[in-house]
């Protein structure tokens, strides 16, 4: 539990600020209580809808120096608090409304209905990009002819035979948004396939970049970077737009619970603790050596996501559903990896 105790404290100092922030706002304590609650339902959100996302750092730290392993739970836990629970809302309402920044911000504190509603009007849009990048992590996870372990074999075995077609991910996915974005009207179909596609496209830049800067040649020679840098930033890079990836749904999601901006911030803020002390106990206890099969029920839920994100922008899928499925499918693999365990010593 040791792993967890910063956590417990943020949550206890959050809830503590959600209610102060209920109380300055409704001026009521049936307000203040109110906020509390909304705010413990926000930190249950971001943590069932993120847990793939733990398993997922914690596979890509594993290989990571301990110098940029830190930077990322520092640094990165700073960019996703407050880069992408507060900056990111704020961004995403000022290119809708056309207003700067400041005037966003003004908007979130004096009309919080009408700034939930321009983010909501944004939904289509982030669904298409997030959905596709996410696909894209998976399917790279699966059509990879290294990889050495299969839990759903009939399927897996089938993905990697495929990694010797050049591009296959890349058409698979591209396949899924012609499928989605066809049940769209007309006049809606450029706002879902432009983004999907700028998704695809930060894919292959992200990934491009990540090995670039990592290969093992780069390290060797020395070039281009210092001796901290070497092997390590193109992993941070890729890591901090997947992280952004992941919380887009439990972004939109919260405006579903509440329009104030600073209450979202508290409870998913104090929510992506808990997912950076998951990646740590992962990291620390080696517990994807030990289940082999979780880190595929990670990216099979980063799948599932990745086409709920798609079928949201036709139908809404409630997030509490989307939470389930994951927490589903993550929990299947540890069973069998029990179980493997179990027929191993015996």
């Amino acid at each position: 539990m040791h792993y967890f105790r910063w956590s417990f404290l943020i949550t206890v100092l959050g809830l503590i600020a959600a209610y102060w922030l209920g109380w300055k706002t409704e001026g009521t304590a049936s307000g203040a209580v109110t906020f509390l609650l909304i705010g413990a339902v926000l930190v249950v959100l971001e943590i069932s809808l993120s847990f793939d996302n733990a398993i997922v750092n914690a596979n890509k730290l594993k290989t990571m120096s301990p110098l940029w392993q830190r930077r990322f739970l520092t640094w990165g836990i700073l960019i996703a608090v407050f880069g992408m629970r507060i900056i990111f809302p704020l961004v995403i309402v000022a290119i809708a409304a056309w207003v700067g920044p400041f005037e966003a911000l003004h908007l979130a504190i004096s009309e919080p209905q009408e700034y939930a509603r321009l983010m909501q009007e944004s939904h289509l849009s982030i669904s298409a990009f997030g959905g596709t990048f996410l696909m894209l992590v998976a399917l790279d996870f699966f059509i990879d002819h290294e990889k050495d372990i299969d839990w759903l074999c009939s399927i897996e075995k089938n993905l990697k035979k495929g990694a010797a077609i050049k591009g296959l991910g890349y058409g698979m996915v591209l396949f899924a948004i012609l499928i989605f974005g066809s049940f769209l009207p007309e006049a809606k179909q450029s706002e879902f396939f432009v983004p999907a596609l700028v998704g695809a496209v930060v894919f292959l830049c992200v990934d491009g970049l990540s090995h670039i800067l990592d290969s093992s040649d780069v390290v060797d020679s020395g070039a281009a970077m210092g001796g901290a840098r070497q092997g390590t930033f193109g992993a941070f890079l890729y890591l901090e737009v997947l992280d952004a990836s992941f919380s887009f749904d439990g972004v939109i999601g919260a405006f579903a619970l509440t329009q104030n901006l600073f209450l979202i911030a508290i409870g998913l803020g104090v929510g992506a603790m808990y997912v950076r002390s998951m990646t740590i106990m992962l990291v620390e206890k080696k517990t994807l050596n030990a289940f082999r099969y979780l880190e595929h029920g990670a990216f099979y839920s980063i799948l599932a996501l990745s086409l709920i994100m798609f079928a949201q922008s036709a139908v809404h899928v409630p997030e509490v559903i989307t939470g389930l499925i994951g927490a589903a499918i993550i929990g299947t693999s540890l069973l069998s990896s029990l179980r493997f365990n179990r027929q191993g010593k015996a």
